[in-house]
């Protein structure tokens, strides 16, 4: 469903990020870029998202060519992206928040609906459905943003570091979430530095080294390579 090939990308003016990156994802897939703090490994979910400066190379979604699309407009196509920080309106309550992520549908019956299938998912969201997002826990707050980005029913969801900041037992219940979210047929593309638990859930992976490919395998070939293991997976 996505293809990138020989992507070199970064911001305005300076030099780039990216430098001839490939990357693949299938329908059905969860698949994970790991690497190092600097190696372009969110730059990738924003270039294809339309906020870099891609300086040539190819992002096709369903053969179709990304690269100058207005970001409002890959939304349209069915990708959506959780960036890292869990960045939620903060002064709204969880409700208002899920409906902000349905700004482009029109039929209200089918937003309430959507958010019901949210609630259902998620909870504890619907026990704080009223709540305002700032008073929230972190994985509360994570769980709303991935929540909101569902709103729209993406074929392909972008995350960026899901986990940051989360508590262990958090962070094992949003991977299972996501397990959740690929069984019905969303897609995910995402950046995770807890490489261990992402590999582990991920159908493959992608190593990121100083904005180049360094390694691609599937998640459980990843978890057992020595050299993946010893140089960023915290193994020796």
């Amino acid at each position: 469903m996505l293809k990138i090939t020989d992507l070199t990308a970064g911001y305005g003016t300076g030099p780039a990020i990216l430098k001839n990156v490939h990357l693949n994802v299938n329908e059905g897939e969860i698949i994970t870029i790991i690497g190092p703090n600097g190696a372009g490994k969110s730059t990738i979910l924003r270039s294809i998202f339309g906020i870099t400066n891609v300086h040539k190379g190819s992002i096709e979604y369903f053969s179709d060519e990304l690269v100058g699309v207005k970001t409002e407009n890959i939304v349209r196509r069915g990708i959506c992206y959780v960036p890292q920080g869990r960045s939620v309106f903060a002064s709204m309550t969880v409700h208002e928040n899920l409906e902000m992520g349905a700004f482009i549908k029109n039929d209200p019956k089918e937003v309430a609906a959507q958010i019901e299938s949210i609630y259902q998912r998620f909870p504890r969201l619907k026990e704080r459905r009223n709540q305002k997002a700032k008073t929230m826990s972190g994985g509360e707050q994570q769980m709303l943003a991935i929540g909101r980005a569902l709103m729209l029913n993406p074929e392909l969801l972008l995350l960026d570091e899901p986990s940051l900041g989360l508590a262990p037992r958090i962070i094992s219940e949003v991977f299972e979430r996501l397990i959740d979210i690929k069984k019905d047929g969303t897609s995910i593309l995402m950046v995770e530095q807890n490489a261990n638990q992402a590999l582990a859930i991920s159908d493959r992976g992608y190593v990121l080294e100083l904005g180049e490919n360094k390694y691609e395998g599937t998640g459980k070939d990843l978890l057992s390579d020595p050299k993946v293991g010893e140089l960023y997976l915290g193994k020796r």
